[in-house]
């Protein structure tokens, strides 16, 4: 039995290593379990960053391929080396993570490698080693979710992890499911040349995106290629030969049909990962959907055993995780953490991006509050017309009355970093007419951002 932490975090994903990281900063001693054997977890190691790294190259092969032209930028015998592709896609993930483990060294927090499972308040064994400590906070993140009668085998029938390591680009992609992840994906293998067909079960594609957002962003995606089937189950998947068949039927009901493809990538969501870390044995309750139930200081039912990111409420998201890990690890040290729910950026990284912030149209429809809209388009962004990148619109939604910042959803070049101008003002709870009024440099994206804010008063400028 190893003595004397003050903190074990069990995950070192973007919650698990931010919170074990500020918790250290704090003076705490600190250890991390993580049973991967790099750290970083999925965000770092198959998920956020791998995939970020194929969507860049990607976008730069699509550009190549088409957009250059117009910049009188012309490229003979352009071809696709898909296997550097992967490699350098790895060389941007070990870096990363091994960056983590630098800052694990340089803040003397304990990497304790293995599966960890809690035995009792205060105590953690990771790979039969028993350690305590004074707290446990429980940052094991999330995994793909599976569909009855869709087997993957990470071959034919992938899930994002094998969605990110094809060997060869697919004739035929069905992508089951049209959330971030599925879109992302899809993306990338339609700019490398294949035909990519999308199967919703709803009638939209990005569940609790903004409706206008989505309908302009499923357009976009259209006219580059991506075929959509909303409205349609899948039922049943045969792998043969020829590729997989997918059963499928509409949502509403009706006769079933068939489509065949070379890949299937399954993309409809993900799960809590709390299997096999002794939680119902030490009584720690979760809810209907397997997430640990805590408190608004993260806190169990079980005294000194907390929780964060992916593993209970709210949206699954990176960068939500690593703030309620800040959030925790200072409520620990005595301090108040806090993390504002109502400012969480979300992102899709296709091209043109789509980012969104706070309420959308139909949630404040639906609560019976009176707003005001403000668009502007990007086809009347000077900067946009010289990047040759004017799909989309910035949307901001103000109180009707106090002219409060209440959403805003941009769909557009950049829309991720755009949309963080609009979180920073709505965290300070400031108005449309002061992003309006702030000087914004020309020519910028972000001029758009200033005319959607105008325009919420009916005075834009520009259009």
């Amino acid at each position: 039995m190893q003595d004397g932490f003050d903190l074990i975090v069990i995950g070192a994903g973007p919650g698990g290593y931010a919170c074990a990281l500020r918790a250290a900063q704090l003076g705490l001693k600190v250890a991390c379990a993580e049973r991967r054997a790099t750290l970083g977890g999925t965000c770092l190691n198959i998920g956020c960053i791998p995939s970020k790294a194929l969507l860049q190259s990607s976008e730069n092969f699509a550009a190549a391929a088409g957009h250059a032209a117009e910049h009188g930028i012309l490229i003979d015998g352009l071809r696709l080396d898909l296997a550097r592709m992967q490699a350098r896609k790895q060389e941007v993930v070990t870096a990363n993570v091994r960056g983590v483990e630098f800052l694990f060294r340089k803040n003397k927090v304990t990497w304790l490698k293995g599966s960890a499972r809690i035995t009792a308040p205060g105590k953690v064994t990771v790979d039969g080693q028993d350690y305590t400590a004074r707290q446990i906070v429980i940052a094991s993140g999330s995994d793909s979710l599976t569909l009855p009668g869709v087997d993957v085998d990470e071959r034919q029938i992938v899930s994002s992890t094998g969605g990110l390591a094809l060997a060869e680009v697919p004739g035929h992609l069905a992508v089951i499911g049209g959330g971030y992840i599925g879109l992302e994906l899809g993306s990338v293998w339609r700019r490398l040349g294949a035909e990519v067909t999308v199967v919703e079960f709803l009638d939209r594609l990005v569940p609790g995106m903004d409706l206008e957002v989505a309908r302009a962003f499923e357009r976009v995606l259209a006219r580059q290629g991506m075929k959509f089937r909303l409205g349609t189950k899948v039922t049943a998947a045969r792998v043969g030969n020829d590729g997989v068949t997918l059963t499928l039927e509409p949502a509403a009901g009706g006769a079933a049909e068939t489509l065949r493809a070379d890949i299937v990538l399954l993309a409809i969501g993900r799960r809590p990962v709390t299997d096999g870390l002794g939680l119902d044995e030490i009584g720690v309750a979760r809810d209907e959907r397997g997430r640990v139930k805590t408190d608004e200081h993260y806190a169990t039912n079980v005294p000194g055993i907390y929780a964060i990111g992916d593993v209970i409420a709210g949206p699954m998201l990176a960068h939500k995780a690593e703030e309620e890990g800040v959030a925790v690890a200072e409520l620990l040290a005595g301090q108040a953490g806090h993390v504002n729910y109502g400012v969480i950026p979300g992102v899709v990284y296709t091209w043109p991006e789509v980012a969104t912030v706070g309420r959308t149209e139909e949630e404040l429809k639906a609560a019976g509050t009176e707003y005001k809209t403000g668009k502007f388009p990007f086809t009347a962004n000077a900067r946009a017309r010289a990047m040759g990148d004017t799909d989309g619109f910035v949307k901001i939604l103000a109180d009707a009355r106090t002219d409060e910042i209440l959403g805003a959803h941009i769909i557009g070049p950049d829309a991720g970093t755009l949309i963080m101008e609009l979180a920073t003002a709505m965290e300070f709870g400031a108005s449309a007419e002061d992003v309006a009024r702030t000087c914004h440099a020309h020519p910028t994206l972000n001029e758009a951002v200033k005319e959607a804010a105008l325009a919420a008063d009916g005075r834009a400028l520009h259009i």
